[in-house]
């Protein structure tokens, strides 16, 4: 499980609802979390981030332990599905700080920017501002500035579910180039059977608070022991 991620039987309480997790996310993979609308992905995703602390159980990333690190202690990016760009900021700065929240930027970071627009298609946009984008060039803002964070597990919660079906086949196109170059472990949720098809090496499926399925894509495609799941995954 070197490079991964492990969910070692953690519970947590938020509110009435109480969410049990206990799985694997193979390193150098992209793995889908997927289940009902309210099922826990986001919860899982969260815990993973730092966003949610656990009341029991530890979370390991490449073998250690990050369940009480603050956000910005662990090796994680985010893209989120509204970009959580700032609209008063132009696209460089937006993706400075990914570097550097105090915008203390280098000759060497500003270059990174360039490399990192460049590199998603958006070379020569560095004083644009958001608002200027269409919704395909801010979630690809968003990607940039995942890039020059240069860490090893990059969470996405459901980045393409307000793009157009078009956008959302470039941006998935993007995030697996993107993945084949860093060799990142990636965790993305969604709500999308075909994208799970399309971008997933591992799946896990959560109901009802916890894990009720984890293993390979092409193993999870073929099941239909779980009618939660069978409803995911018939149209």
């Amino acid at each position: 499980m070197t490079g991964g991620i492990r969910i070692d039987d953690v519970t947590l309480v938020l509110g009435s609802h109480t969410f049990r997790f206990a799985c694997d996310m193979p390193a150098a993979a992209v793995t889908a979390v997927i289940g009902p609308s309210g099922a826990g992905k986001s919860t899982l995703l969260n815990l993973v981030a730092g966003f949610e602390t656990p009341d029991t159980g530890r979370i390991l990333v490449a073998g250690v332990d990050v369940t009480t690190n603050h956000p910005s202690e662990r090796p994680v990016s985010l893209v989120f599905q509204d970009n959580n760009l700032f609209a008063h900021l132009d696209v460089a700065t937006n993706i400075g700080l990914g570097i550097s929240p105090s915008l203390k930027l280098s000759p060497t970071d500003r270059e990174a920017i360039a490399t990192a627009l460049r590199r998603v298609g958006l070379e020569g946009f560095e004083k644009r501002k958001p608002g200027t984008l269409s919704g395909g060039e801010r979630q690809r803002v968003a990607f940039a500035r995942a890039l020059v964070r240069r860490r090893p597990v990059l969470l996405l919660d459901e980045p393409f579910a307000a793009l157009d079906p078009g956008l959302r086949s470039s941006m998935a196109d993007l995030l697996l180039d993107l993945h084949r170059e860093t060799g990142n472990t990636v965790l993305i949720v969604t709500h999308d059977p075909h994208e799970v098809a399309r971008l997933a090496d591992h799946v896990i499926f959560v109901e009802a608070g916890a894990v009720a399925y984890q293993g390979a894509k092409q193993k999870f495609l073929l099941q239909r022991d779980l009618p939660a799941l069978t409803q995911f995954l018939l149209p």
